[in-house]
């Protein structure tokens, strides 16, 4: 009896092996399900990273889009509770030193009832002190929070 019950579980496991979902991350298509909200989502990251990418003489409108409660990952840098902060950083190291490119197609948002919408995709940096580097895809994510009719960046996550 203890023999079948083993074999009879090895058939199980066996079984759900061969039944396993195929999907791999090569294969995964993303589909939003609220196209509105992908598309204001998208447009809201243009218009953000446009005032990054000319922060030199748009600083205050990038600034703009952060809640005062932000909070910004980085693998490199740690976590920063400070918008000023945050801000400053930018000043210092990325006006009229670096750009943003979104990877084409790579955006992914979803809606978090009761929040807002999460971002992800991928990107790259090009710095214009090293032309020659080239530029490396990395991750992101951030979290708009809705209120008032209106979409602020509460988190960002920073993944190169």
């Amino acid at each position: 009896m203890r023999n079948a019950k083993c074999l009879f579980t090895t058939l199980i496991l066996l079984t759900a092996i061969g039944f396993q979902n195929n999907a791999t991350a090569q294969s995964y298509q993303y589909q939003p399900r609220d196209q509105k909200l992908y598309d204001t989502i998208v447009h809201l990251d243009s218009v953000f990273f446009g005032f990054y990418n000319t922060c030199n003489v748009n600083l205050d409108k990038h600034s703009a889009f952060y809640a005062d409660t932000l909070e910004f990952y980085h693998d490199n840098g740690g976590l920063s509770k400070s918008k000023q902060e945050v801000v400053e950083g930018i000043r210092k190291n990325v006006c009229g030193k670096v750009t943003r490119e979104l990877i084409p197609g790579s955006i992914e948002v979803y809606w978090i009832p009761g929040f807002g919408a999460i971002e992800m995709g991928l990107h790259q940096f090009r710095n214009k002190e090293e032309p020659n580097t080239p530029p490396h895809p990395s991750r992101f994510m951030i979290f708009w929070q809705y209120r008032n009719k209106e979409f602020k960046i509460t988190k960002v996550v920073s993944l190169h």
